[in-house]
């Protein structure tokens, strides 16, 4: 579930915790998280490193370190990456399956319910300090901002639905489910129209309503849904889910026009609409 906003609000978390830390212990608890190389060649790769940045592309973790390796870090649907200092360290959770130590005492878990995160070290990096194997990403909202002109080249004669255009990260890196529904909600359009239907001008509210939404979100620390999985590093929620006007009210009133909020069925996905005001 962890989309931009709460992949952000972890970044931060990790910024104001763990950077200049070096790793003196690593527990791969979980084989499921490490996947893309064996846990053995992780726990040497961390090894006595110091973590020296803490960025972001899309939902992606990027955990610079002290030798120009980076470790990335996907929450995917139920990932929680959670801090604690070496006077505040309970015992293991359920579902821990990796552990990092740090020079301080402090630790860094790796809590996953549904094994479907992951971590790798990567040194394969492009000019802009990005693992190759996220190269396939499209650009991030926030990072290189998303004018008008760039949705309209990646979405002039495409005939896939606008949610499915939001959601795929080739075209656009960090927004899910969640926030595609309140981005065309915000835009006034539904999340069912033809990506190539899309006028300039709807193009451009686009635009302005994924900055808005993405910018509220991430100052209210991201979206806690009812299965509270979402966590940052502290454990605490978030709270922009009392802010959402559409995602997951279907049969409540519209806050813009009063109107019943409806659950579409784009595909295989669930989308929230009011077929009031948006169009």
């Amino acid at each position: 579930m962890p989309e931009l906003p709460e992949v952000e609000t972890v970044r931060r978390g990790i910024e104001d915790t763990v950077i200049g830390r070096r790793i003196s212990e690593v527990k791969v608890l979980g084989r499921r998280t490490v996947r893309r190389q064996s846990p053995a060649e992780l726990t040497d790769r961390l090894l006595g490193r110091r973590f020296v940045a803490a960025r972001r592309r899309g939902k992606f973790l990027l955990l610079s370190l002290d030798d120009g390796a980076v470790l990335v870090v996907h929450l995917r649907m139920t990932g929680q990456l959670l801090f604690f200092d070496a006077k505040d360290k309970p015992p293991l959770a359920a579902h821990t399956h990796l552990t990092v130590a740090l020079d301080d005492g402090s630790e860094l878990r790796f809590v996953d319910p549904r094994t479907f995160g992951e971590w790798f070290v990567t040194s394969g990096l492009d000019d802009r300090g990005v693992p190759l194997e996220l190269e396939h990403l499209g650009r991030d909202p926030l990072l290189e901002g998303l004018p008008s002109a760039y949705l309209s080249s990646r979405f002039a004669g495409r005939r896939a639905r606008l949610k499915a255009l939001l959601t795929d990260q080739r075209v656009i890196a960090g927004i899910g489910s969640i926030y595609a529904d309140e981005i065309c909600f915000r835009a006034k359009l539904r999340p069912d129209r033809l990506g190539g239907s899309l006028t300039p001008a709807e193009l451009a509210s686009l635009a302005r309503a994924a900055r808005s939404v993405l910018g509220e979100a991430v100052k209210s620390r991201g979206s806690s849904l009812r299965d509270k999985r979402y966590r940052d590093v502290a454990g605490e929620l978030g709270s922009y889910q009392g802010l959402h006007a559409v995602y997951d009210r279907a049969g409540e009133p519209c806050p813009r026009c009063g109107r019943a909020v409806v659950r579409l069925k784009i595909g295989a996905r669930s989308a929230y609409c009011c077929e009031g005001c948006q169009f």
